[in-house]
Order: C-alpha cells, then structure tokens, then sequence
C-alpha cells in the first residue's frame, strides 16, 4: 500500500486515503512521510492544527515546497476550492496527502473543483495475509475483525471493550462530523437492526416500522453509515437472461469484529453455535476480497425468484467469475448453485470454505473448494485483483 500511495503522489497533485477510523491511514501517512524532507502534517481534529489554517492560503504560501499531509479532512469540506487553487497555481504532483474517514463520494460532493487532480486511495482494515504478518490468524481475524487495534488486543475481552468504544465513540462524535442528523440511540438500533439482518436482502420497509420513521429516512440513514464504510450493499446482478431476478440489495456490517460486537458474540466458541454464523463468515469473506479487486470489477450477487443463487458475481469487461461462499469445512454445492452456472456461465468458479488446503467438489466441472488465501491467489493469477 505504501508503494501505491508513493506512485499516486509520483502522479498526482492530490492523493486520498480514506477508509473507517482507526483503519491505520495516519499510521501509514507518517510512515511514508518520515522519508520527505519538509513534510508537514495536520490533523484537523485538533484545534491547534485547526488554527494554523485560519489563513490557509497563507500557510499554503509559506510551504509551497513541501508535500502537507491534512489528516480527517473531511472535517473542512471548505479547504477543497482552495486546494484547486493551490495545486493549480504550483503546477506539479505530490502536493498534498489527505485523509479522511468518509467515502470518496461523500468527499467529491465537497471537492468537485479537485477533478483530474486528485487519486483515491481506500484502506480497509487489516486483510488476511497482513494479519499474518502481524502475528494474527483466519480465526482470530475473523472473530475479531481487521481494525489493528481490537486484533492485536492481549485479551478477547479487551478486543471486545475496544470494538464497543469505537461504536460508541462513532455513534456519539463521528455521526455529527458527517452532519448526520438523527439521534445516537436510533443510530445504534439502526446498525444493530443491520447487524441482525447481515448478509440478508435489504427491506427498508421493515427497518422504517422499526425505527417509526419513512422509508426516505432509512434511506438517507444507510447512505451516512455506507459513507463511513461501517455497512456495505451488495447489488443484485440484472442482465437480460430471461429470469425473474431479485432486486433489492445485500446489506453488511463491514468488519466482522464489528458484526459480532454489535451483535453481542463475545468469544469464538459463541460464533461457532450462533444462527448467524454462516452470514457473518459470508461477509468476512467478502471483506478479504473486495478491497482488493481491480478498479474496473464490478461485484454483485445472482438470486432468481426461483431459488438460483450464488453468493459473489464478479464482472470484468466480458468475463465472470462466481465465487460462492461456505461456512463448512465440507460445503455441499445445493440444486440453485448448479443452476445458477448453467444461467450465467462463468470463466472461473470457486467456493470458498474454512479449509487450509484446496481439494475437488467436482472434477468434471473443475471447481474446487479453496482457503481464503488459495482464492486470493488464484483471482490475482486470472486477473481479479491487484497483485
């Protein structure tokens, strides 16, 4: 990633990196920026930082050669039309470093005039083979999730008393600096309510009777908690294949640390007997896979009203791949599955499951039952992800 971020700002007069809070884009910010001479950091959450930009223009001015780093930008959406002028005016690349925990959209409402001058660049929490390498495993990552913090804890119980201070810490602070405006308590029952329905069809419908409140305030809900990359909608695929297929979309509690903390799961052994086992390994898979797929992929999952599912399409120019995803350590491919490739002809299927090794679920069709890492390493071979 350091690499990546380096190359953008080779590129670039703007470089953003963003993804959820305490993710480590200020961690990765300061490394790289050790190694730049001159290099100024601010975070404007603090009002000293804050102040130093009163006259903005001026400060700008007075570092015009260095590379200035503004951490959690989202907070002076204001800045952006400045920084057009700014980059503009010194005419190079390597301008400014900007962090934020927001989305790139919720960003670009405020930054439109940074057009073809600035490259996003989003940070999920820890993937698999980073916990690796930081001393974790498949099973604690999974039960804790990829915030360094809560995997990295001494103690499960510490782990759990981390992930519930962030939910609290965001519900409480986070919300009001997106400008959200619905109460912290609806908030969490909001989140707990998706949370329950994890992995799920999304039924705004009944989220508003819940909530006593319409369907356009659920919407707007989710929308903020999608911004703040804390639940993610996976759409439903739609192409003319003469089916009647589902139309509304998956919705996920990104991090599966999160999901089980808001769902009250304190330990591996509970994951393991609770009903929503399957859906929360579902979406741990889908956290290791869909931050690192190609730019240009689009991903969706295939459900006719028939019953015909799969639980991961990936689309890239006229290829398929399916990915469908199990629970067990011993997946059993069901009637829908076996449909559901007939219907979309796929380049590449795979079916990830907890394995440690790849072995054959059918050898006449080549598909083969895989570890998260085999999957990650056979979709950089065939062009899926970045290597």
């Amino acid at each position: 990633m350091a690499d990546e971020v380096r190359s953008a700002l080779d590129d670039y007069p703007v470089v953003a990196l963003i993804g959820p809070r305490q993710s480590g884009k200020s961690t990765l910010a300061g490394f790289l920026t050790q190694g730049m001479p001159g290099a100024i950091s601010l975070d404007l959450e603090s009002p000293a930082d804050r102040a130093v930009l009163v006259e903005a223009e001026a400060f700008f001015d007075a570092h015009e050669e260095s590379l200035i780093c503004l951490d959690e930008v989202q907070r002076l959406p204001e800045l952006f039309p400045l920084l057009r002028h700014v980059v503009d005016g010194r005419r190079r690349n390597g301008c400014f470093l900007l962090l934020g925990s927001a989305s790139r959209e919720l960003i670009e409402s405020a930054s439109e005039s940074l057009a073809g001058r600035i490259k996003y660049i989003e940070l999920s929490p820890f993937l698999l083979d980073e916990a690796e390498s930081a001393g974790g495993d498949r099973v604690k990552l999974w039960m804790r999730g990829g915030f360094p913090r809560s995997l990295l804890a001494a103690t499960e119980r510490a782990s759990m008393d981390w992930r519930q201070e962030f939910i609290r810490s965001f519900l409480e602070r986070d919300l009001l600096q997106l400008r959200a405006r619905f109460l912290p308590e609806r908030a969490r029952r909001l989140w707990t309510m998706v949370a329950h329905g994890h992995g799920q069809l999304l039924n705004k419908s009944q989220l508003a009777v819940a909530l006593d409140v319409d369907v356009h305030t659920v919407g707007s809900y989710l929308d903020i908690l999608e911004a703040a990359f804390m639940i993610r909608r996976i759409p439903p695929f739609h192409a003319n294949l003469n089916k009647r297929l589902v139309k509304s979309p998956k919705i996920y509690v990104r991090d599966s640390g999160i999901l089980h903390a808001l769902l009250g799961i304190p330990a591996y052994r509970d994951l393991l007997a609770h009903p929503l086992r399957g859906f929360s390994w579902e979406g741990f898979v889908m956290d290791q896979i869909l931050p690192r797929l190609q730019p240009l992929a689009q991903a969706a999952f295939y459900r006719t009203a028939t019953g015909a599912e799969v639980d991961l399409l990936l689309e890239l120019g006229s290829r398929r791949a399916v990915i469908e995803i199990k629970a067990s350590s011993s997946p059993k491919l069901e009637k829908g599955f076996w449909t559901s490739l007939e219907d979309l002809k796929p380049d590449q299927v795979w079916v990830v499951a907890p394995v440690d090794r790849k072995y054959s679920l059918s050898a006449e069709k080549k598909i083969n039952a895989v570890s998260i890492a085999d999957l990650v390493e056979e979709c950089r071979k065939t062009g899926w992800m970045r290597m």
